[in-house]
């Protein structure tokens, strides 16, 4: 499958109505110890606003609700992966992209044949503590020649200034949080990646 070539993720609802109409086309929605209802609640409104605007929402971890709710595509990282029924969602026809972080978890990733796989973090980030040291971006290269038709999603301390070497680097796609959510102006650095995205898309119009 094709991935849009820029992926944010946001920790609330809210934010979408700040996004979606800058025309954010891939979003994924990440809630951590939040209860239940609450969290039901966030898929819901956001499935909802996504769906009025063709944006492709993710959920994280929730794969569960993602199910009840409708939402057809979730994001799992190796401890979520443990504790989630595969056979289920792709029963429901969910699709599912997977973190890796070493080459061990890239196999165990590749065995699962999801619809993508997230390496990272590319860069220091600030967003988590981890107990991997940034990859660097040759290794985005190399993961990508290994995937081959498996798209390669990106993440970890990236920013728009950093954008063009991933991108030759062969990621199918770039993943952000901090660099959008965390910016003084977060809508003008939203626009800023939309705008990245879309010239490479131009220079890579099969993808």
């Amino acid at each position: 499958m094709a991935l849009p070539r820029f992926y944010q993720i946001i920790d609330d609802v809210s934010w979408l109505e700040r996004f979606l109409p800058l025309g954010l086309e891939l979003v994924q929605l990440r809630i951590k110890n939040k209860p239940a209802p609450f969290v039901r609640d966030q898929i819901k409104a956001a499935k909802s606003l996504c769906d009025e605007t063709n944006c492709q929402l993710i959920i994280n971890d929730y794969w569960q609700i993602a199910i009840d709710q409708g939402c057809d595509f979730i994001h799992l990282g190796q401890e979520d992966l443990v504790k989630a029924d595969l056979k289920t969602i792709k029963a429901h026809k969910v699709k599912f992209g997977l973190s890796t972080h070493d080459k061990a978890e890239l196999q165990i990733a590749i065995d699962t044949d999801p619809d993508y796989i997230a390496l990272g973090p590319v860069y220091h980030t600030i967003l988590k503590a981890m107990k991997w040291k940034p990859q660097g971006v040759d290794k985005v290269g190399r993961w990508k020649q290994r995937l081959g038709h498996i798209p390669l999603v990106a993440i970890g301390g990236l920013n728009v200034e950093r954008a063009s070497a991933v991108y030759e680097q062969g990621a199918d796609s770039i993943c952000v949080v901090t660099d959008v959510l965390l910016n003084k102006t977060p809508e003008k650095r939203l626009q800023q990646w939309l705008t990245i995205s879309k010239d490479q898309r131009a220079i890579n119009p099969h993808d």
